[in-house]
């Protein structure tokens, strides 16, 4: 059997499909979700556990992505032999149907919320950026193309931003004729971290603007993901939000899409022929219950093996710092 590569700290869905890493195939999150049906979720978990890579192949298998030359990119190989292929047209018909905004917040770790506030908008000029396809043809107004500029130029009129995703969401559904999917990673970063720096009540009137602005009454939103580690709770910048599901970590749904479930490390072990260790894993790492299951933390594995013969070492290390796609 081929040993295939193992990938560490890799984020992006399609670069772990290109390169053949190791994949504990996590696809059927994307029929939950569509059967879920829920308008805006949030999950709320530990760090670690592939919450980004989660948002990166719900972005790949929903996206109806553009070039910025507007031509279409065909995405439906990444899902070749994944689970999500075998579950019938009412799923697989919504593969590559929607246009999809895709915001990071997890950089916006800065003293000050100047500096912050500047990161905030720099990942929102970037997604712009992504789909600044949608200049193209006569979809948008010249008004709209102009507002659209600014806020791709980063310029300074700070009222650009507040309701910068909902105009973004409103531009990508005049051009595809669609509404929008949302997906926002790490929301709780730029709070936690304006909490502990002393800006919190600056940081908190932004994001809440920002976010009700597209979720909340936004006849342009298909649905929305949000991930994060905290439940944000403290003047909560979800005030008023009555279409938001909230996952955590007691929730039994989507339990066994975050993290390894003990068959899947039995799997892995297997693969690499490192059966008799099962135990040992189990002793060290076994840490989680998300809702009904025991999960295994991918991160917190990796160089704890140097008791292990060194023929095996490099495998387990590998088998361990894996960040699985979900």
């Amino acid at each position: 059997m081929q040993k295939k590569k193992l990938p560490i700290g890799i984020e992006n869905y399609k670069e772990f499909q290109d390169k053949s890493y190791y994949y504990v195939d996590k696809t059927l999150r994307l029929r939950d979700l569509l059967d879920l049906g829920g308008k805006v979720s949030l999950f709320t978990r530990p760090r670690r556990v592939g919450k980004t890579l989660t948002l990166s192949m719900i972005r790949t298998y929903f996206e109806q992505e553009i070039t910025e030359k507007g031509e279409m990119v065909d995405n439906r190989r990444y899902f070749q032999g994944m689970k999500i292929l075998e579950t019938g047209p009412e799923y697989t018909d919504q593969m590559g149907r929607y246009p999809v905004i895709f915001l990071t917040l997890k950089s916006a770790k800065q003293p000050d919320y100047q500096m912050a506030y500047s990161m905030l908008i720099r990942q929102i000029a970037l997604e712009y950026d992504r789909h600044k396809y949608v200049l193209l043809g006569e979809s948008l107004s010249d008004l709209e193309k102009q507002h659209y500029r600014k806020i791709l130029a980063m310029a300074e009129d700070a009222s650009l931003y507040v309701d910068s995703m909902y105009f973004l969401s409103r531009c990508l559904a005049k051009y595809h004729h669609r509404n929008t999917i949302v997906l926002i990673d790490e929301y709780d970063v730029p709070l936690e971290n304006a909490f502990f720096a002393g800006f919190y009540d600056q940081m908190a009137n932004f994001i809440r603007s920002l976010f009700e602005s597209v979720l909340k009454t936004n006849d342009y939103l298909e649905s929305a993901v949000i991930t994060g580690c905290l439940r944000i709770s403290k003047e909560s910048i979800f005030t008023g939000l009555n279409n938001l599901e909230i996952n955590s970590i007691l929730t039994a749904s989507y339990s066994e899409y975050f993290g390894f479930a003990q068959p899947e490390v039995e799997e892995m072990l297997s693969f690499y022929s490192l059966e008799n260790r099962k135990e040992r894993i189990r002793e060290w790492y076994d840490g989680y219950l998300f809702g009904n299951t025991e999960v295994y933390n991918p991160w917190s594995m990796p160089w704890r093996f140097c008791r292990m013969d060194m023929k095996k070492l490099f495998a387990m290390q590998s088998v361990f710092a894996i960040r699985v796609v979900w």
